[in-house]
């Protein structure tokens, strides 16, 4: 009784990491979080001299104390000439922008998390949420076949091979162990970021009485949306707080199960939606959502981009 038992947890276990998948949600992640990637550090050539530069708004030392680490590498730490910051820089585009639309993919795409560490620790006091979980993904995607699926890297294996450039005849890109491996990473990861942010929510006293919610649409600084008007429901606002509170601190466990997963995920993309719209804070509520994208099925989605007109098979 219990060998069979051990026996059936280590081929569920094995099922869940190494069943092979369809690397289709990985392509659609790498398209979406590449063109945020790309935005989050196109914006910094407005400031790339201040930031990144020999003037140093944030010193090298000032990162120091922020990380207390030696080790946050960062090839920013050794430039000093502005020709060679602004050539690099120019570089890190141009990876990323191939990353996006899956050119060269595995190489571009270990570059492209390369750099995004890179700005990453450099800039360590002007990096937010949406920092950590770019490089969270372009480091996942770096080490999955994410090129596989939706890129012009297989359109181009596509026209070689002598199929339609349309992809019309072309097949789907088979499904993979290292599909499903990193798949699983990024999931796990997620469990772990939504666990910990749920539960350090119930150290705070706004979040027990209902009120948290009306603290941040009422927080001026970061109002896109004026919300205020949520002050007239205060038992609306108590139940936004106190849902928004269980659905995150239940996450890691409610996610899986197919009959919860998908209130799960469709609750994840109207809070960050809701985030990004009334916040001011769209694209970290969107590389959310990407992120998200992981506990999509891959059948579903290739339904989704047959309907929306794109052939399953298109994953060029």
């Amino acid at each position: 009784m219990i060998g069979s038992s051990f026996r059936n947890a280590c081929r569920a276990w094995d099922r869940f990491w190494f069943h092979p998948r369809d690397p289709l949600v990985l392509g659609s992640m790498r398209f979406l979080a590449g063109a945020i990637i790309l935005y989050t550090h196109a914006v910094w050539t407005f400031q790339l001299e201040g930031f990144f530069g020999p003037a140093q708004l944030l010193p090298i030392e000032h990162n120091r104390l922020i990380t207390g680490s030696l080790f946050a590498w960062s090839h920013f730490h050794w430039i000093e000439s502005w020709s060679i910051l602004w050539t690099l820089h120019w570089v890190a585009l141009l990876c990323m922008l191939m990353f996006c639309l899956g050119l060269m993919t595995r190489v571009t795409g270990i570059l492209t998390a390369l750099f995004t560490i890179s700005y990453a620790n450099r800039a360590v006091g002007a990096t937010f949420g949406l920092d950590q979980i770019n490089v969270l993904l372009a480091f996942y995607l770096a080490i999955g076949p994410s090129g596989q699926s939706l890129s012009l890297d297989r359109w181009i294996r596509s026209r070689k091979s002598g199929k339609s450039p349309s992809g019309a005849q072309s097949p789907s890109a088979p499904p993979s162990i290292l599909a499903n491996f990193t798949t699983r990473l990024i999931q796990v990861h997620l469990c772990i970021i939504y666990f910990f942010a749920g539960t350090s929510k119930l150290l705070g006293a706004t979040w027990w009485n209902g009120e948290a919610i009306w603290g941040a649409v009422a927080n001026a600084e970061y109002q896109t949306v004026d919300m205020t008007w949520l002050a007239a429901y205060p038992y609306l606002i108590n139940l936004m707080t106190h849902l928004a509170l269980a659905w995150e601190a239940t996450y890691f466990i409610l996610v899986w199960p197919r009959w919860s997963r998908k209130w799960v995920i469709a609750m994840a993309f109207a809070v960050h939606l809701g985030i990004g719209i009334t916040m001011g804070m769209m694209e970290f509520g969107l590389i959310m959502i990407t992120a998200n994208l992981a506990f999509l099925s891959p059948v579903l989605l290739r339904k989704c981009l047959s309907a929306a007109g794109v052939s399953g098979s298109t994953d060029s």
